[in-house]
């Protein structure tokens, strides 16, 4: 590499974005054109940054190019595009609106193996347990445990005896320490 000196502007800009950014690989990288700018050999940087003499090199050449720290900030990653698109996100909210037994399930609630079973069935597409709870937490729904309410006992009053109460104990109880 040619011999690589920066100006005390971009010497000050380099050490303002090491001093704000909260990016660790922005920071590497600033911080390895700051050391490289100050007449430090690749070799040393690279061994001190635990990084390759070629990333290095591509880090300069990238400041070089560009001018400005941005440069030297990653890039947006796109990622694999989503399988489970509006289509299922749609599909989804309308089928939690109604039970499953309206489906021919003999459930009270949705579980995500019968939503992956009718996404299967309707949508010709299986998903995995990860995928749909992905669309669920997107589209907001929250798993909550399901709480089994026993109805209420029509016999109740006969069977609760009730405690006797302060004012109805005779005074040789209160006496004898029953109250």
């Amino acid at each position: 590499m040619s011999e690589f000196r920066l100006t005390r502007a971009q010497e000050r800009r380099l050490v303002e974005t090491l001093r704000r950014t909260h990016d660790v690989r922005q920071y590497r990288r600033s911080l390895a054109v700051l050391e490289c700018g100050r007449g430090k050999p690749v070799n040393e940087v690279a061994a001190a940054l635990h990084v390759t003499r070629q990333s290095i090199h591509n880090w300069v050449t990238r400041y070089r190019h560009a001018g400005q720290c941005t440069a030297l900030a990653d890039r947006v990653h796109r990622g694999r595009p989503r399988r489970a698109d509006r289509t299922v996100d749609a599909f989804l909210q309308e089928l939690l609106q109604m039970p499953p037994a309206q489906c021919g399930y003999h459930a009270t609630h949705w579980t995500v193996s019968l939503l992956q079973d009718q996404l299967r069935q309707h949508l010709n597409q299986a998903f995995c347990d990860a995928t749909v709870r992905r669309v669920l937490h997107r589209l907001g729904y929250v798993w909550k445990r399901p709480r089994y309410v026993l109805a209420a006992d029509a016999q109740r009053e006969k069977k609760v005896s009730y405690p006797a109460r302060a004012w109805q104990l005779t005074a040789a109880q209160c006496r004898a320490g029953g109250g």
